[in-house]
């Protein structure tokens, strides 16, 4: 991938032309200079340069590798000015950095100015050693043992996974940092087992409990990579720290190199999914999912090494290698940052030293000069065993403009930096080049042969690898299993981008203003009821909201918020007394009334079959309300379903026999339980939106009830939130109302 860059004038010019004034961006105050401004006019048009403190730099190409170091800072109008025209129209190179010329405002690059660099001498990478002075110490082993910075789970076990299936007796992983957390233990799989390791919230500890880990991988963000990575190389049992994070400032990079130069500590990356040795360890994410890593047979070692700055390409390597060869001994992704931690040639100086490697790769990529290292390491014959190499981004020669591809090292400044005029000199310096990136794998090939016929590799028999189980999430994915599922849901949906209630994304649900009741139909009844229907629940959930502190379940609720308790615990303590006696006689109501109609019992016959039974007629009578007192919620809902509803024979059968009750006691009326219950049933019938069926099951389930339950739990909450503003104290009930009734004193017996 690719992409042109634009400049940084050009880039704050857009920012204020599509970011006007209608949004909350700052306008971008900037004045660009070219060598035939004017001042005078410049300042004319831009009275603010007189008065602010000012920044001057080059108009520079917006790249990822960051500002370049010619700037100068916090100056006034006049020191800018011949600052510009000390600079103007003249080379300029930042050391080790890139080079560019004043002024660069154009939009085509001076190309001129690139010329003149054509054939300069790189500058030397800073020299540094390897874990320690000793290059033949190999990196990893099958007794390595790593500490994580971060909690990167699915990492962590791809590389628990790839020490199984490598036949490693202990895992490589023995403790996790996360500053995040206190200090505790993560669980992960072992082949089939499950293990625990330890997490800490402090590096020190990790470090001093677990003293044979030399190496660390870094999952830092690229905001605290640093700070870690420079904590980390306090401890001396640390020889290796991979760093993966990408984006740390290059200035940050290159202080981490000068520290590590002087710990003896090796670092991989930044900016590098890490690296891998097969059959012994592997960093991160290092080589994919597991069917990656057998198919590319990195569970066994083989006898190529490569180096690549590219962790993407790396995994190509893998592949490539493990068709055209024995297989990968040890490969590692430099970075794609312009300074990386360790450079192609401390990795190829080390293959060359381990006798077990017999043929290196190099992969390198358009932009710097390392390679050209490699190139007189060959013709010094520093480096002697066969080397295959190409430079990939060969393609950036088609384009008429500078080119910045993905990494942030990968653009070319010269000529030289090139990766056509870096393969041409690698395969003039003795490297086996081929003609493009589609060949490498024959080029390969190629030379592994020749290495086989001159008896320098002995092939070894293929060694089947152990089974590694396949994660339940993954193998489900892939259609390979299968179960039963623990919990079934046909009512709410909250996989996918949006909520769904019974089929209605919730943005239906709020702009068709469907409401309180409509949300009760769409979770309870699974589909859109009528309107009438919606305003009936909610009609039911404000007259059953409360109805004072004097009812058992209010009661219960102002004695447990009095006594300090929580809201939950309020109020299911109130909740927890609806039941026949106290507001939970609505289904009870609702199956008796229904039942006694269903069997065409007259209302007379229906209450001398209760009374004959010796059984309460639930939904009939009240404690305070009677005939003479009606209950104005009985009165307010009978007239609604009246109007509303399309037909109401089990409320009409219901108002029968309150006629007879009422006849023999004026508080046998029917109650507000016994009217919402009854309307409940004649809608379930008659709506038109239920069958007869559907509409007993729901009876049968206890749908009826749940209108209370909802309805007194607002005002249950209501008297919680009441107890709590009026800041009342622990509740007592007082003595005088309470009749001690205890047995008769035994006063003779002894």
């Amino acid at each position: 991938m690719s992409a042109k860059a634009i400049r940084e004038a050009t880039g704050k010019h857009l920012i204020n032309k599509y970011l006007g004034g209608n949004t909350a961006a700052v306008q971008c105050r900037f004045a660009s200079v070219e060598a035939d401004t004017k001042f005078s006019e410049l300042v004319s048009n831009n009275p603010w340069l007189k008065t602010e403190k000012l920044v001057v730099k080059p108009d520079q190409l917006i790249k990822r590798r960051g500002k370049l170091g010619l700037i100068a800072v916090n100056k006034d109008l006049n020191t800018v000015v011949d600052w510009v025209n000390e600079r103007m129209n003249q080379n300029h190179v930042e050391t080790a950095t890139a080079n560019f010329a004043l002024p660069s405002g154009e939009k085509e690059p001076n190309k001129q100015h690139l010329a003149s660099k054509d054939g300069a001498k790189p500058a030397a990478p800073p020299a540094r050693n390897l874990v320690g002075d000793s290059k033949a110490l190999p990196m990893f082993t099958n007794n390595t043992k790593a500490i994580i910075w971060g909690m990167q789970n699915r990492a962590i076990q791809s590389m628990l996974d790839f020490d199984f299936v490598c036949n490693r007796k202990s895992p490589s992983v023995v403790a996790i940092i996360y500053p995040f957390t206190g200090d505790h233990k993560q669980k992960y799989y072992w082949g089939h087992k499950e293990i625990l390791i330890p997490v800490y919230k402090q590096m020190k500890d990790a470090m001093t409990k677990h003293p044979d880990a030399d190496v660390l991988v870094n999952f830092a963000s690229l905001r605290s990579a640093y700070s870690s990575t420079v904590e980390t190389m306090e401890y001396p049992q640390i020889r290796t720290i991979a760093i993966i994070a990408e984006g740390i400032p290059e200035n940050y990079t290159r202080k981490l190199i000068k520290l590590a130069d002087e710990k003896k500590v090796s670092i991989i990356g930044p900016a590098t999914v890490g690296g891998v040795k097969p059959g012994c360890f592997k960093i991160g994410n290092t080589g994919g999912m597991m069917d990656n890593i057998l198919h590319s047979k990195l569970y066994r070692p083989g006898s190529v090494a490569y180096v690549s700055r590219s962790g993407g390409m790396s995994n190509e390597l893998n592949n490539i290698v493990s068709k055209a060869t024995d297989g990968v001994y040890e490969g590692v992704a430099i970075g794609g940052d312009r300074y990386p931690g360790t450079t192609f040639m401390d990795h190829i100086m080390r293959y060359q030293a381990d006798d077990n490697i017999k043929m290196i790769i190099l992969l390198g990529e358009v932009g710097g000069t390392e390679e050209y290292q490699v190139c007189k390491a060959l013709q010094t014959k520093q480096i002697t065993k066969p080397l295959v190499a190409w430079c990939i981004g060969t393609c950036a020669g088609m384009f008429t403009s500078e080119v910045q591809f993905g990494h942030a090292g990968s653009c070319a400044n010269s000529n030289q930096e090139t990766a056509t005029a870096k393969n041409e000199a690698l395969k003039a310096a003795g490297a086996h080049v081929p003609d493009s990136f589609d060949y490498l794998g024959d080029i390969v090939g190629k030379v592994y042969e020749q290495l086989v016929k001159q008896g320098v590799i002995v092939p070894k028999p293929e060694v089947p690898p152990p089974t590694v189980p396949m994660d339940y999430s993954w193998a489900r994915e892939l259609g390979l299993i299968r179960k039963p599922a623990s919990f079934m849901t046909s009512i709410c949906d909250e996989r996918g981008q949006e909520l769904i209630y019974a089929g209605m994304p919730i943005s239906d649900v709020l702009q068709k203003n469907v409401g309180i009741g409509g949300v009760i139909s769409l979770l309870w009844f699974q589909r859109c009821l009528p309107p009438y229907v919606c305003k009936f629940f909610e009609m039911c959930l404000m007259v059953t909201a409360d109805h004072g502190p004097a009812v058992s379940g209010a009661h219960n609720t102002i004695v447990c918020a009095r006594a300090g308790k929580d809201l939950v615990s309020s109020l299911v303590s109130g909740l927890l007394t609806i039941g026949d006696r106290f507001g939970g006689a609505l289904d009870g109501a609702a199956k008796m009334f229904s039942e006694a109609y269903d069997k065409g019992m007259h209302p007379a016959e229906f209450v001398n079959h209760m009374r004959n039974k010796g059984q309460l007629i639930m939904g009939i009578g009240h404690r305070v309300k009677s005939i003479n007192n009606p209950d104005q919620r009985v009165k307010i809902v009978k007239e609604f379903v009246m109007a509303n509803f399309p037909a109401t024979p089990l409320l009409q059968y219901a108002l029968e026999v309150e006629k007879i009750t009422t006849s023999k006691k004026p508080n046998l009326i029917l109650n507000v339980d016994g009217v919402i219950a009854c309307s409940f049933v004649d809608m379930l019938r008659n709506c038109g939106v239920f069958t007869r069926e559907e509409a007993q099951e729901y009876i049968d389930i206890g749908a009826i009830n749940s209108l209370f339950v909802l309805g007194r739990s607002i005002g249950f909450i209501g008297h919680y939130m009441d107890q709590k503003r009026l800041k009342q104290g622990l509740y007592r009930h007082p003595w005088d109302d309470i009749s001690y009734v205890l047995p008769e004193q035994y006063n003779n017996d002894n």
